[in-house]
């Protein structure tokens, strides 16, 4: 009788979960949710502003691909003389740059270039600051996140260590979101007249609700005046930095994937070699 009961509830609670399912099922064929303008407008790194299939390429890209070091010396200079200013690097170090292409000189100067490394007095014991050094980090723009938030208009800037594997698209989506600050479409404000972007807030169709707080970083040509002599465009600012904080994730990315061919190859003629001491082995005994 207990287990007749217990069958008796299990079957209508199970009855409930399909009832409200279907019912919820339902609701949604019949009554659609109503379109938004970040459904509607909302772009994909691999988008123009019209929609239309873009590539865009990195020399890193496939199974094949290598960093460019100095596309990856330029990414630095441009995140050091523009984004530096509002964004950390918190787990990079000085003397990772030897990574793309630096001597040990190279990144004792580049380190004491910056000069607020936090610090304490040993004479007096208070707090100062001091020139940086190759096992020193990059230092954080800001104090705090108070005073984060008080530049920023009450937004924190993100650190961009792991920028690109924290986001879909990754190296795309950091190009495609520095080069896509435009004006407000008409078209959006005809359909969506209460989706004008708040004072404040910048408009750009590659951030997921259309309006962030970051204004355009790279606005002219020559912005950045590249040591090598490479023409500064906007786009190849982009494209040099979004390179940069793919590094920056994976600095070990060509060395991984030639330890994967390193493998593969060793996998490879392991199994040649086992399948030859099997036939060896095995050659005289008769099934």
């Amino acid at each position: 009788m207990v287990r007749f009961i217990a069958l008796l509830v299990g079957a209508a609670f199970a009855g409930v979960l399909l009832l409200a399912l279907g019912s919820s099922v339902y609701g949604v064929i019949t009554d659609p949710p109503a379109a938004t303008a970040e459904h509607e407008f909302h772009l994909h790194p691999d988008q123009d502003s019209k929609k239309q299939k873009r590539e865009i390429e990195f020399s890193f890209d496939g199974v094949f691909g290598k960093y460019d070091n100095r596309q990856l010396q330029r990414g630095l200079q441009v995140y050091k003389e523009v984004c530096s200013a509002c964004h950390s690097l918190r787990l990079v170090s000085f003397r990772d740059l030897e990574g793309i292409g630096y001597n040990e000189a190279q990144v004792k100067n580049f380190a004491a270039s910056f000069d607020t490394i936090p610090s304490i007095n040993p004479d007096t014991g208070e707090a100062s600051t001091r020139k940086g050094i190759p096992s020193d980090r990059f230092p954080s723009p800001f104090a705090n996140d108070v005073a984060a938030r008080a530049a920023n208009n009450n937004a924190i800037p993100p650190d961009l260590s792991l920028m690109t594997k924290a986001r879909h698209d990754g190296s795309a989506y950091v190009y495609a979101l520095l080069t896509g600050f435009q004006n407000q479409p008409a078209e959006l404000l005809k359909h969506f007249p209460d989706s004008k972007t708040p004072p404040g807030l910048h408009y750009n169709p590659y951030f997921a609700n259309l309006n962030l707080a970051m204004a355009p970083p790279l606005t002219a040509e020559g912005q950045v005046a590249y040591l090598d002599g490479t023409r500064s465009t906007v786009p190849q600012m982009a494209q040099d930095v979004a390179a940069f904080l793919t590094w920056t994730a994976e600095p070990k990315l060509t060395a991984r994937r030639e330890t994967g061919f390193a493998v593969i190859g060793f996998l490879l003629v392991f199994c040649v070699l086992a399948w030859g001491a099997y036939q060896n082995v095995w050659r005289n005994v008769k099934h």
